[in-house]
Formats: C-alpha cells, structure tokens, sequence
C-alpha cells in the first residue's frame, strides 16, 4: 500500500512539474520530424500475468511484427534520428507515468516484457516467474544496472538483477533505484 501511494505521488508530481508541458512539446517534435503519431502502445505483461498497453514515445519508424516480436538488435534499423536521442535519455519511457497513475505499472519494478519473451526468461530462469507478484516499473535495477537490451542474451542478464530486486524489496531500495535513474538520464547512460 505504501508503495502504491508513492507511486501516485511521485507521478502526480512529475507529471504536473515536467511533463505536462514536455510531452507536448516532444509529441510534437516527434510528428514534425518523422509525420507518424507521437505516441506508441504495446501490449506488455503486468502483475500477475495480465496484460496491459505500455504507453511510449514513438522512437522508430512504422510498426513491429505483432505475431513475431523481434529483438531490440533486429530493429535498430528502425529507430528514428530523434528516436536515439530520446533512448538515449530515457525520454521515451516519460509517458509511462500515466500507465503508472492507472496502477498497471509502478515506478520501480521489473521490466515489463513481452509475452513471448517472458515466456523465454521463464524457461531458461524459472525463478523469474516470481516477479509476476509485482507491477512492472518505469524503471528498475537492471535498467539502471545493465540498461536496454538487445539480444535475448542480454535480456537474461538484465533479468537476474530484477531478481535482486526482489530479494531487496522496501521504499529506501525504490528511492535509491530512482536516484541512480536520474543520473543515467542526466548523464544520457541510455543505448
């Protein structure tokens, strides 16, 4: 419950400080220099293995395979000159606030994933399959730790840190996560 409550304050707060006058501004600069709609929603995997639409800025061209999801690695072709800068600075996650005010993520929490490749964690990690007690985060100790993957590979390491994560469960363990999340975007850690 504590959590939850953080969770909508701290949104609360983003969104009416930063970025009720950032994701228009970006919304636009994004359908200026590419002519496609700014936002993108895909389905993800929530808690308890319910899915849910994951509210993005747009940072790739046209739309992906929806019966054959691929790879981050097989679709960097994709990605728009813009569309790096905001990876990059993590810019494109902003609106997942608003899946987070409408409780299908937290701020801190796993990564949410798609089904197929949940499925594929869970069969090379079966302990992974835990994390489905959890909202997906905005942002989360593999993130912070490993950053965005591309490779199946790399998702599996990334998936390990989130299991620290809940081995270390609390409100100080969000706050630090939080804090290093900042200095990634500031500093551009982003691929």
């Amino acid at each position: 419950m504590l959590k939850r409550i953080f969770d909508i304050l701290f949104s609360l707060f983003i969104l009416v400080s930063i970025l009720i006058w950032l994701i228009p501004l970006i919304a636009l600069l994004i359908f200026m220099t590419t002519g496609e709609r700014p936002f993108f929603f895909q389905e993800r995997v929530g808690r308890e293995g319910k899915p849910f639409s994951i509210f993005k800025f747009r940072t790739m061209k046209g739309y992906p395979p929806v019966n054959d999801p691929l790879l981050s690695a097989e679709e960097t072709f994709r990605i728009t000159k813009m569309g790096k800068t905001l990876r990059k600075y993590r810019i494109d996650e902003f609106p997942q606030f608003l899946n987070v005010l409408l409780g299908s993520m937290s701020i801190v929490g796993p990564r949410p994933e798609r089904q197929q490749f949940l499925d594929n964690i869970i069969e090379e990690i079966p302990q992974y399959s835990a994390l489905q007690s959890l909202r997906p985060g905005i942002t989360s100790l593999g993130q912070i730790r490993f950053g965005y993957a591309d490779t199946f590979a790399q998702m599996k390491i990334r998936a390990r840190y989130d299991l620290v994560y809940l081995d270390n469960l609390s409100l100080w363990t969000d706050i630090k996560i939080i804090m290093y999340t900042v200095v990634v975007v500031i500093k551009g850690k982003g691929k």
